[in-house]
């Protein structure tokens, strides 16, 4: 049987994991259950990815070199991720014409959509359904524009260290794709993934995205805070977060920590909450149940407090429900931080689209 394999590269502000997935004859849109074959990540200096984006390529293409001699991947082919306040995404309608001919015309048909000048973004179009309306047949789906810088500081980061990117993917629709299986690929779930310094939120109705938003906060948002607050090094603020955790009765000597902890981490659950009110006030469908991951997920009582906020079910996302796993792979060393990888996944799994 003929396989493909498929690298997912996701560049987070705090390291660069890479997930390679073994995909049966069909490739990655068949029906063969696809096998994760090899997974690893690499830390970042504080500062080489800011909100988002690579700040400094020669770092972060370090971190990729050492990704690559460290975890043995079979090809430098990759498929890499965007998402931040740089990359709008939003539901759009379009007369109906072939896929091809449809996106070659997106700079004359959403210009004054957009909030830059189409020459500076790059755009695509995510169709989600068809419909035949006072205008004859048209399109539904999903707008995307990121601006083009943010792409190419990612897409040469990713040169510099040799490799070839393929395909460039929004982290929100990695997201679905990683996650959205099984009992989750027939209801309306929110994916929440809370980073370092972005959360990306997408709402997926049956396995298809219908809204996605990338809030500029996240975890280390809240180290930052307790480090200015407390007046100590990053490291022991990230203990500190940790030891804290969310709604906690904490000793007195913390009770100024867990202050900044508990209000930062309630504008966020704000944040997401509305993004959950606006997609109810635009939406037939309601959510029905809410999948976090990220490192910032697993703050102690966050997955609560968003559960009380939105009155919804809570929990961790695993990206492995859908897979097989290699039996070269050490598996147990992710248990408990299958979340984490959701992106590195769920990028792979883009090369279907």
């Amino acid at each position: 049987m003929a396989t493909t394999r498929v690298i997912g590269l996701d560049i987070g502000t705090t390291c660069v994991r890479a997930a390679e997935l073994e995909f049966g004859r069909g490739g990655p849109g068949g029906k063969t259950v696809p096998t994760l074959v090899r997974l690893d990540q690499v830390p970042l200096p504080l500062g080489a990815v800011r909100e988002g984006e690579v700040a400094q390529p020669a770092q972060v293409s370090g971190a990729l070199r050492q990704l690559w001699q460290q975890g043995k991947f079979d090809s430098r082919d990759v498929v890499i991720g965007v998402g931040n306040q740089r990359v709008v995404v939003r539901e759009l309608e379009l007369p109906w014409m072939p896929l091809p001919q449809l996106k070659e015309s997106l700079p004359f048909q959403v210009q004054e959509l957009l909030p830059m000048s189409a020459d500076e973004a790059l755009l695509d179009y995510y169709p989600t359904g068809e419909i035949d309306g006072p205008q004859g047949r048209m399109v539904q789906g999903m707008l995307v524009a990121a601006q083009r810088d943010t792409v190419n500081a990612n897409v040469l980061a990713v040169e510099g260290a040799g490799l070839r990117p393929r395909m460039v993917d929004l982290n929100a629709f990695a997201l679905v794709r990683a996650l959205a299986r099984a009992d989750l690929a027939d209801r309306v779930v929110a994916f929440v993934d809370i980073g370092a310094s972005i959360t990306t939120v997408v709402i997926s109705d049956r396995g298809v995205p219908r809204l996605a938003r990338s809030l500029a906060s996240g975890g280390h948002n809240v180290t930052q805070a307790i480090a200015s607050t407390m007046g100590i090094a990053g490291a022991e603020a990230e203990g500190l977060k940790r030891q804290i955790g969310v709604g906690y009765t904490v000793a007195p000597e913390l009770a100024a920590a867990a202050e900044v902890v508990n209000s930062m981490a309630q504008t966020l659950i704000e944040a997401i909450r509305n993004t959950f009110v606006y997609f109810g006030a635009n939406h037939s469908s309601g959510i029905e149940a809410v999948v976090v991951t990220g490192g910032g997920a697993h703050l102690p009582g966050l997955g609560q407090y968003l559960s009380s906020a939105s009155r919804l079910p809570v929990s961790l996302g695993d990206p492995f429900a859908g897979l097989k796993v290699a039996k070269s792979f050490p598996r147990d060393q992710l248990n408990g931080a299958e979340s984490l990888v959701a992106l590195a996944v769920g990028l792979a799994y883009g090369a279907a689209a």
